[in-house]
């Protein structure tokens, strides 16, 4: 080879990773400036379709301008010896709400000061605009102060204002330490895991210029409005990228250790190695943004927020995976895994390790080892159906004690359930009696108010706006609470059975019942169509059906058995009487998409074994050759997604588990036990109606 052939072969590998180092340069700095154009305001991201999403949008014509309740309650000082609040401090509370009119963030003017039936308690509303931002804990301070004027009362705050100044606070953590914890928890076992000083860091530094890069998309993206990012969102879109760049860097550094152990050079080793593991990485990458862009047939706004901004992270994970990685590790060479020796399959395959050990209790007895791991699989998920999956109350939405939680508490106590909370109802002006005496009927409802000209509910002439009038009917039960949501339903019903009424009913327990119904809808919607992309992509991949079909059986099993497990843990462990509507969705595209992906490493090296060595070779040869790096990925995507946790929701935390339990399970179990163990009873049937499916298999060794 001439001196400029050689000179030649390594300008691309130099001018790829200066390409990455300006990537990273100029765009990594976005991973942190997603807050920026995120929105942590719930109202944006309700159903498209649904009823209470109706309300919101004709309730805007009732009012001046758009506005976010802050429902202040005061509770005296001494509630233990019996302590009453008197009219002058109710006077006095309405005083201070009223010195809040034209402050800075509040809008229109405030309600006068309500005094409970126990004579415990207070409560009144401020209004607060709401497009407040950062500003709003501000908003919120002046609110305070003026109602710490009521002497002898405790005040707190409570409603959508201070529940979305504690989703702030909540999300505060999701550029900053999210992301320290996430990328220091892989950082530590990947060294643990592969013994070597240099691998770890660029491993680590290709995840960070591919999130780098994913954030710069999204944050243009959702600058122009064309994807919606709440802090969800952004916390998955870090989590996923860096989880999901470490697995596929594994898979390619994994095998290019291996070609350098037999290559003529490291030019050979990485095209040898990119050879065999360019179909399984983006095979895996596709199942992942293809399972994510599903979401987009959801009809709530963050499920399908969600999809496209997920599948972008996927793809810059690909991306950086083969192009900055075989760059670096060309320029490294055997270097990159000092101190230790790169080692080919071969030799792998020939120690007395536990792969080759666990490879042999499958070959020996494989209808054994399938069955009983089948068995137990099912016995985990016997207790999936326990999961309810209907919402968190308020109470359990943080994880943490949140001021508004206390505030919302102390509101229940004193005052009705659905108190600052109420269900809207619009129905057209000259039904409006029929209408009212219809929700004084239904039961559940505490209290039935229609707006007047003034613009707050009581006695006095309806406003009407384009012949509608608006309706609060306040419930007797807390407004997120189960109860609360069968009583929404019956106000539909009274409602809608009124003839030539138009009603609609709306509200936060309405748009938590349509949010759940929505959820129920989408899972049934959803969830065969990730399964039918994932068994295409397999088919593929694999040129085979018995074993595509295969994989998919057991991977949809075991998130079922993950649901199981998590049912008995989040009621007896964590304490949380159910979840999110939108975690079990959320669950089985992450854990369904991204169990697959070991499940197609596996399979697609067994499938390049059994062509030269037969099927029961090949399932041998693939599982010891795998085992270790693919438990590995396993271990680093399951700490990753636990990193959740450190973020103080229901919400992340039960996805956290879920995905960091589920896939530990599925490398564990799953694709080390079950799938080829299936896989060596069913011997080159497995590969119908593939070439390999007519192959000379070992008939030599039983099954069993």
């Amino acid at each position: 080879m001439s001196t400029g052939t050689r000179h030649a072969r390594w300008l691309t590998p130099v001018l790829l990773l200066v390409v990455w180092l300006g990537v990273g340069g100029t765009l990594g700095p976005y991973a942190g400036k997603l807050g920026e154009v995120a929105t942590n305001d719930q109202a944006a991201f309700l159903p498209q379709n649904a009823e209470s999403t109706k309300v919101i949008d004709t309730q805007r014509r009732f009012r001046q301008e758009e506005t976010l309740p802050a429902i202040v309650v005061w509770t005296a000082d001494d509630q233990e010896k019996g302590q009453r609040l008197t009219n002058d401090q109710r006077a006095a509370a309405t005083k201070a709400l009223a010195s809040l009119e034209g402050a800075p963030g509040v809008t229109g003017k405030a309600s006068p000061a309500l005094l409970s039936k126990d004579r415990e308690a207070l409560q009144g509303v401020v209004q607060l605009q709401p497009d407040l931002g950062e500003k709003l804990p501000d908003a919120l301070d002046r609110v305070d102060r003026a109602a710490e004027q009521v002497k002898g009362a405790t005040a707190k705050i409570a409603g959508p204002a201070a529940t979305q100044a504690d989703l702030s606070d909540a999300f505060a953590g999701i550029d900053g330490l999210l992301l320290v914890v996430a990328l220091v928890t892989v950082l530590l076992i990947l060294l643990l895991v592969y013994r070597s000083l240099l691998l770890p860091l660029v491993i680590i530094l290709g995840a960070v210029f591919a999130l780098g890069l994913a954030c710069a998309m999204v944050y243009m993206l959702a600058d122009h409005d064309v994807v919606r990012v709440d802090g969800q969102v952004q916390g998955i879109l870090s989590i996923l990228v860096i989880g999901a760049a470490t697995d596929y860097a594994l898979l390619l550094t994994a095998r290019f250790r291996e070609e350098l152990a037999i290559a003529e050079d490291r030019f050979t080793a990485m095209r040898a190695a990119l050879r065999r593991s360019l179909g399984p990485i983006v095979a895996s990458g596709a199942t992942v943004a293809l399972g994510l862009l599903a979401l987009l047939l959801s009809d709530l706004t963050n499920n399908r927020a969600l999809g496209p901004v997920g599948a972008i992270g996927i793809v810059c994970a690909v991306l950086s995976t083969l192009t900055f990685l075989p760059a670096v590790l060309i320029l490294m060479g055997r270097a990159a895994y000092w101190p230790a020796k790169p080692k080919s399959a071969q030799e792998k395959s020939a120690g007395h390790g536990v792969w080759t050990k666990i490879a042999n209790l499958v070959d020996q007895a494989p209808r054994k080892v399938w069955a009983g791991t089948f068995a137990a699989l099912l016995a985990c998920a016997a207790f999936a159906p326990t999961l309810e999956s209907k919402g968190v109350p308020l109470d359990e939405i943080f994880v943490n004690d949140a001021p508004s939680v206390a505030a919302q508490e102390a509101l229940g106590r004193h005052f009705p359930g659905g108190s600052g909370n109420p269900a809207v109802v619009i129905v057209n002006a000259e039904r409006l009696r029929s209408v009212t005496s219809a929700l004084k009927d239904t039961r559940g409802v505490s209290e039935v108010a229609t707006v007047t000209a003034s613009g707050r509910p009581g006695p006095g002439a309806p406003r009407v706006v384009g012949g509608q009038v608006l309706i609060n009917a306040t419930l007797q039960d807390a407004a997120d609470s189960d109860t609360a949501k069968e009583t929404v339903a019956r106000l539909r019903s009274a409602v809608h059975s009124v003839s030539g009424a138009d009603g609609l009913v709306g509200g936060y327990t309405a748009q938590q019942y349509d949010t759940q119904r929505t959820a129920e809808r989408d899972r049934m919607l959803i969830v065969p169509v990730v399964l039918a992309i994932i068994l295409v992509i397999l088919v593929g991949l694999l040129r085979s059906l018995v074993v595509p079909v295969l994989l998919v059986a057991t991977v949809a099993l075991n998130f079922v058995a993950t649901l199981g497990i998590s049912a008995l843990v989040f009621q007896h462990v964590f304490g949380f009487s159910g979840t999110d509507s939108s975690v079990p969705l959320y669950g089985f595209v992450f854990l369904v998409a991204l169990g697959v992906d070991y499940n197609i490493f596996l399979m697609s090296r067994v499938r390049e074994e059994s062509l030269r060595h037969g099927t029961r070779q090949g399932v041998l040869r693939g599982l010891t050759t795998t085992g270790g790096v693919i438990t590995s990925a396993g271990v680093v995507l399951a700490a990753t997604f636990a990193a959740l946790g450190v973020i103080p929701l229901a919400f992340l935390v039960q996805i956290a588990f879920i995905v960091a339990f589920g896939v530990l399970l599925d490398t564990l179990v799953v694709r080390s036990l079950l799938v080829p163990a299936l896989v060596r009873d069913i011997g080159r049937r497995s590969w119908w109606p593939g070439d390999l499916s007519r192959d000379r298999d070992s008939a030599a060794t039983p099954r069993q």
